[in-house]
């Protein structure tokens, strides 16, 4: 193709050259972006006269007619194009003759390329938030399953105290429930159209650059043409955004590894989302959560990419801002997958009720509610931790547990322990009585469920 750009050369591009300046292989995913940016663009220069209704409505027209090629097919995007945008503006002109070249008149590709950008991205938040949102209803309904489950929860991963499997589950919704408020604080900063900036100073045409933005549904325009088309915090912002889910899907996949193994027992995850060994039969691999945890790295690297391509740019547009594109790209692409499996995977995950409360039972985690019996019986709390951890030493030394020592026993530690101490650290009565608010007995449970759908309905 020739260069829109060729008028002040007098030799060819270097073929070397032009494959390192070429992003077509990754920002041709930008074509309906392009295209409809450029429809607005065509009806405001008709508006305004800057061009005739009738050029306005056959660059509309012709932009819609490869619009639709490209979809259907009949249209293929050349690779040899330097970028999307240029391929549309060849493609048209060839359609069009003289009319199509039209098209450019009060724009440059900086403020073209800033536009495409922000619509695309804008497109993949509202799919990100609604996978997101998929995810949080799995994890809900399983919190709802399991609110009464007794498992142990843990600390420094040693079994700290009894919770249920359900409170330990709405936990991660609770995350994702802000990632869902960081996803659109990033689509409310970036909502705002660049379009009409220009390469950085604006235009001397008579531009109604509001006219374009409602066109395109955004909230209003950069009101500083440098920063318009020189800003890309909006995709920094949504690689960080992305890079903390990223993390709490991680740290979720991490306890699916954990809990699914032979050691755990706690979990079965589906056959659908595990994978066997080659050599060893018994094994049943949780490949899927390994995947979401090791693709974690690679999208915090993403994030690393852009901030150092931005840090030492002078204003306004550089060449170097072409490598935004494919990390946010990347990340976004990432994130999307990890949540579309874990939504995928999660319901099909049988909790082991049995050897969840199991684990309870042998690992001193009703310690804390007996020093508490302590407490009401009138002891300081820190001479009631005193008491209650010399009886779990006595028991380690004795192979016995709290539930299993004699009354003899505890009354030689304290005589304020009377024969209540047994019902006081029975595993369900210590999590029937955490019932602050946030605790993991089933009537708070319940609420974080109720609070959780209600936040998720608002969104």
């Amino acid at each position: 193709m020739n260069k829109l750009w060729a008028g002040r050369y007098e030799q060819e591009t270097a073929k070397l050259a032009d494959d390192f300046n070429s992003s077509i292989g990754f920002d041709s995913r930008m074509f309906r972006e392009d295209i409809t940016g450029s429809m607005a663009h065509a009806a405001m220069l008709g508006a305004k006269g800057i061009i005739t209704q009738d050029e306005a409505a056959q660059l509309i027209d012709g932009l819609q007619g490869i619009l639709e090629d490209l979809q259907s097919g009949a249209l293929a995007i050349d690779p040899g194009a330097e970028d999307i945008h240029m391929f549309v503006e060849q493609v048209l002109t060839s359609r069009l003759g003289d009319v199509g070249k039209k098209l450019h008149t009060a724009r440059s590709r900086n403020d073209q390329v800033a536009l495409d950008f922000r619509l695309y991205l804008r497109g993949e938040i509202d799919e990100l938030t609604e996978a997101t949102k998929a995810l949080v209803r799995v994890l809900t309904d399983k919190a709802e399953a399991y609110k009464a489950a007794i498992m142990p929860g843990y600390t420094h991963l040693q079994r700290a105290q009894p919770i249920t499997f359900g409170h330990q589950l709405m936990a991660y919704v609770f995350m994702l429930l802000r990632d869902l408020g960081r996803l659109s604080d990033c689509r409310r900063r970036l909502n705002v159209s660049p379009i009409g900036c220009c390469a950085l100073a604006g235009t001397t045409y008579d531009t109604d650059r509001e006219m374009e933005a409602k066109a395109l549904g955004f909230d209003g325009v950069c009101l500083n043409s440098i920063d318009g088309v020189s800003d890309r915090d909006f995709a920094v912002e949504l690689c960080a955004a992305a890079c903390t889910e990223m993390m709490h899907l991680s740290r979720l996949a991490e306890e699916l590894i954990l809990w699914s193994s032979w050691e755990f027992q706690f979990i079965e995850l589906p056959d659908a989302y595990t994978t066997g060994s080659s050599i060893m039969p018994q094994k049943k691999n949780p490949d899927m959560a390994e995947l979401v945890r090791g693709k974690t790295g690679r999208v915090y690297g993403d994030l690393m990419g852009i901030l150092t391509v931005l840090k030492g740019l002078p204003l306004a547009y550089n060449k170097d801002m072409q490598e935004d594109k494919e990390g946010v790209f990347d990340a976004v692409d990432t994130l999307k997958s990890c949540l579309h499996v874990m939504a995928g995977m999660l319901p099909g995950m049988k909790a082991r009720t049995d050897k969840m409360r199991k684990a309870a039972l042998e690992g001193f985690i009703n310690a804390t509610d007996l020093a508490d019996y302590l407490v009401d019986k009138g002891l300081p709390f820190r001479s009631a931790y005193k008491i209650s951890g010399n009886l779990v030493a006595a028991c380690i030394r004795s192979g016995n547990t709290l539930e299993s020592l004699s009354l003899e026993d505890y009354r030689a530690a304290s005589p304020l322990i009377g024969e209540d101490v047994y019902k006081a650290i029975d595993l369900d009565a210590c999590v029937k009585r955490r019932t602050s608010l946030g605790g993991t007995a089933v009537p708070s449970v319940e609420k974080q469920i109720t609070a959780a759908r209600g936040e998720l309905m608002k969104l």
